[in-house]
């Protein structure tokens, strides 16, 4: 299967995977043949890319880290918590979390379990999905890269658990903030982004006085907007004042936050993410952090195509742990010619080779 932009989408195409919500509301189902009418409406939608099924990308298959089954469970006890915070008191809130606490136990050690046991770079668009429930998604992915990172920096076995909670918890806040800044779907005026600029502080109040939750995890809460040089808000702390385990989060939830579908904008590719994560690193973001999350979670997700340098262009086949910007590649087209037989082609083994763009194939 082939990863497509919409706007390169032609009726007559069959999707490859289902497209649906985060409610498992399927909108458009496997093996659909898209016409125009679809093909607008996903563009309504904000959908950015789908996969189609075609012959040159036949047997190329993404691989599905975490099962969809488990998302959806980890994300519907995000989503029943958060909800349920919504307006409350603090020290109603307090008492919301406080339940919630356990179940949010068992999702790390689920996820930790999971990802240990299928050891590879955490992929991504596996599922396309659309924006609406945002919020609930963006706390499970922030949760599942920060793990991913934790484990490639080998951190114990407790402080994953801790970076776990705080992932998850991370925007907590946010229920504090009005629904109709939160969801704004234009430009947030200087007023209402102030609003949501105070998510940090509420999400930590709820947290501290919550005694299920360690501090550590409220301070993750409290600091993931913090940057290195003391750009980020709400204290203006500096590198060493910051958390170690906010300094993640704070890498997994900018990642997340520009290759996720939102309401006001399509997501980019990862590795334009990646690159807005470079373009911060030793400045905003930790460079050893960057440097943990580019070796664990994979820069070209599989079937999306790509450009090299010599004017190859060959559709992500697979990956090396590690080393995920120098992919494995199906080659189809060469100085402009679709081949009669693509073939394989492994970056690792291709030094002189390098990726110069990244989209769809003509």
């Amino acid at each position: 299967m082939r990863l497509l932009s919409v706007q390169s989408l032609r009726p007559g195409m069959k999707l490859a995977k289902p497209v649906m919500n985060e409610k498992e509301k399927i909108l458009l189902n496997k093996g659909v043949a898209v016409t125009a009418r679809m093909i607008k409406r996903l563009d309504d939608l904000h959908i950015k890319y789908v996969y189609i099924e075609d012959d040159i990308s036949s047997g190329i298959e993404p691989v599905e880290v975490i099962p969809f089954a488990m998302r959806r469970k980890a994300t519907g006890t995000i989503e029943s918590t958060f909800r349920e915070l919504t307006g409350r008191q603090q020290r109603h809130a307090n008492i919301v979390v406080e339940k919630a606490t356990k179940p949010f136990k068992g999702v790390v050690k689920d996820l930790l379990t999971h990802i240990k046991e299928n050891r590879d770079v955490v992929t991504l668009m596996t599922d396309v999905i659309v924006y609406d429930e945002y919020i609930f998604s963006h706390s499970f992915n922030v949760t599942l890269y920060s793990l991913a990172i934790g484990m490639e920096m080998k951190l114990p076995e407790s402080q994953l658990e801790l970076l776990g909670l705080g992932s998850i918890l991370h925007d907590v806040g946010k229920m504090t903030v009005p629904t109709e800044i939160l969801m704004k779907p234009g430009k947030l005026t200087d007023e209402e982004f102030e609003e949501i600029k105070k998510h940090s502080e509420n999400g930590f109040q709820i947290l501290r006085n919550v005694h299920t939750v360690p501090l550590v995890a409220a301070h993750c809460a409290y600091q993931h907007h913090e940057r290195l040089d003391g750009s980020g808000y709400p204290r203006g702390l500096k590198d060493k004042e910051i958390h170690k385990l906010a300094k993640i989060i704070a890498v997994a939830d900018v990642f997340d936050a520009v290759t996720s579908n939102r309401i006001y904008r399509g997501a980019m590719l990862p590795h334009e993410g990646l690159e807005v994560l470079y373009s911060g690193s030793g400045q905003l973001f930790d460079k050893d952090i960057v440097n943990a999350f580019r070796k664990s979670v994979a820069v070209y997700p599989i079937g999306i195509t790509v450009t090299l340098n010599d004017g190859k262009k060959g559709i992500v086949s697979g990956h090396h742990y590690g080393l995920s910007e120098r992919p494995i590649l199906r080659i189809i087209e060469e100085n402009g010619v679709t081949i009669q037989q693509p073939y394989s082609l492994d970056l690792k083994e291709r030094k002189d080779l390098i990726i110069s763009a990244c989209g769809d194939a003509s």
